[in-house]
Parts: structure tokens; C-alpha cells; sequence
């Protein structure tokens, strides 16, 4: 509308405007059409929206298609609505599907309308980014680049062209801080997750490093059919710490790092063949 390119369309008023008007004289565009909880249509859905609430008598029409995998959110999100008494209306009802993909032809007309001076695409991947910039010079649009992410671009003055490059990828908040998705204690959990834990505890004597108590194994995240089963295999668990510790000579038993190193992998180990996993182990060595 500010450039001149949208006009002849009915008036456009803020959330919180819309409370003034009655109800059929209203058409909320809202976010949240594959069910995302925390979007504009979940709040509605759930009756935490701060101006908005649907009930009987209004109509939902989802113009999205369901993306595979958000099936059951969405579907949540359809009976949460349907339970207000609202009438839903998706692509399988009636002819209501718009894409957010345009076609070629379509970024043609857009091209054609905006005219810009510089074209600087940044959705889709590497070659759909440089297919567009390839489209943008057949559309004979002065400047165009193609970003990767992270690329801080200098549009003016002078030619557009990457300047900098800024730190960018997904963020995981955990608690007060706040990780890089890579981090060292992510990877941990996902390994956690996925492996589960062992943890190893015994002492050993500080003069003649003999073992005097344990090993003591602990496993969190890993089953077996049966409580005997478990039993069994606790006692391999032991077996392979034993061995692993008693097959280092008297300085390598001296040595922190060695000797948990080696019942670190003599344990794994013996996971591995009873699980076929690779569980992360913790071992606590106590001198006394």
C-alpha cells in the first residue's frame, strides 16, 4: 500500500482495533495453520488470545495444506476450535488452498509490478537461491546476490555486496543460558537420550592402588526383559571394571586419567555387547 501497489482493499485495523466492529464485519489473517502452539490461531484456539475469542457462529478456513509431520498438532489444533463451536473449513472442504511458494510466473507478475533495484533472495536452499537470482537478472533488475546465512549485505551506497559476516544458526535456551545448537552439553544430552548412562564408582587404596570397594555400576536408560537379566548383566558391568583396572601396571593405576580412561572403555565395551549401545559412562575413582 505504501508504494502505490495495493489499493481498492476494505480497510486494515490492528488486533486490538478489531474489538470496535461487530463480528461478521471482521476477517482475521492469522499465523499458526500447521499448529504451532504459541502462534496467533493456538492462542485462539486455547483461549488465551488478549482481544481475540471465537465461539459459535464463526468460521476458521485454513487456505494451508498439513505439512507431514505436523499432523498431530494440527489436528489438535482442529478439535480445540471445534470444540468452541467453531465451523472449520480446510482445503479438503472447498477450492480455499493458497500457496506460500509462488510459482515462476507468479514472482514474473511481482517482478513486473515492484520493479525493484535490487534483488537479494534468502528463502529455500543454495541452488533455489541461485535460480532466483539467476530469474531477478532475466527480469532485468540492476543488482542482485546471493546470501548464505550470516552474510551482512551493504545495499547502499555503492553496488550491493557482502560486507561482513555475522554469527547466525539456531539458538536452544536452557534455563538462564543461552547454547549455540552444537554445544558440547547438547550433544551430551542428545547422546543421554539416545545411549543412556553408566556410572562407576569405586575406591581404591592410595599406597598399594588396589580396589577396596566396587565397583559400584549404576545404569539409567538402558533395560533388559527381566529383572535377572538386569542382574547379569550389572555383573559383566563389574567383571569388565575389575579386569580393565587390574590389567594396569601400579604407575598407570597411580594416574587418574589412565585409570578412569581404561574402565571408561572396558565398560562401554561390555555395554555395547549387551545393549548394542554406546552409553556414556561416568566413573568416580575415590583414593582413600
Amino acid at each position: 500500500k505504501s508504494v502505490g501497489l495495493l489499493s481498492g482493499l476494505p480497510e486494515v485495523v490492528t488486533e486490538a482495533q478489531s474489538v470496535h466492529f461487530d463480528p461478521h464485519e471482521i476477517l482475521y489473517l492469522c499465523t499458526g495453520s500447521q499448529g504451532e502452539g504459541r502462534a496467533a490461531l493456538g492462542r485462539i484456539a486455547g483461549g488465551s488470545h488478549r482481544h481475540v475469542r471465537l465461539g459459535e457462529g464463526d468460521t476458521v478456513i485454513f487456505s494451508s495444506r498439513m505439512i507431514p509431520g505436523n499432523e498431530v498438532p494440527i489436528l489438535a489444533l482442529y478439535n480445540q476450535l471445534a470444540g468452541r463451536g467453531v465451523r472449520i473449513i480446510t482445503d479438503r472442504d472447498a477450492h480455499v488452498h493458497v500457496s506460500g511458494h509462488p510459482c515462476r510466473e507468479e514472482l514474473k507478475s511481482m517482478y513486473q509490478w515492484a520493479r525493484p533495484e535490487i534483488a537479494v533472495p534468502v528463502h529455500g536452499e543454495r541452488r533455489h537461491i541461485l535460480e532466483h537470482v539467476k530469474f531477478a537478472q532475466e527480469m532485468q533488475t540492476p543488482q542482485s546476490i546471493a546470501p548464505r546465512n550470516g552474510d551482512m549485505i551493504r545495499l547502499a551506497p555503492g553496488p550491493v555486496k557482502v560486507i561482513d559476516e555475522v554469527p547466525s544458526g539456531r539458538l536452544y535456551v536452557d534455563g538462564k543460558v543461552i547454547l549455540q545448537a552444537e554445544d558440547e552439553s547438547i550433544k551430551d544430552r542428545r547422546r543421554l537420550a539416545a545411549d543412556g548412562v553408566i556410572a562407576v564408582s569405586l575406591a581404591v587404596g592410595s599406597k598399594n592402588q588396589k580396589i577396596i570397594a566396587g565397583p559400584d555400576i549404576r545404569v539409567r536408560g538402558l533395560n533388559t526383559s527381566s529383572e535377572d537379566e538386569m542382574e547379569l548383566a550389572l555383573d559383566e558391568l563389574v567383571e569388565a571394571a575389575e579386569h580393565a583396572f587390574g590389567a594396569l601396571n601400579h604407575a598407570d593405576r597411580a594416574d587418574e586419567e589412565m585409570s578412569e580412561a581404561a574402565l571408561v572403555r572396558a565398560v562401554r565395551k561390555a555395554a555395547e555387547k549387551i545393549w548394542r549401545k554406546r552409553p556414556f559412562v561416568e566413573v568416580t575413582l575415590l583414593r582413600v
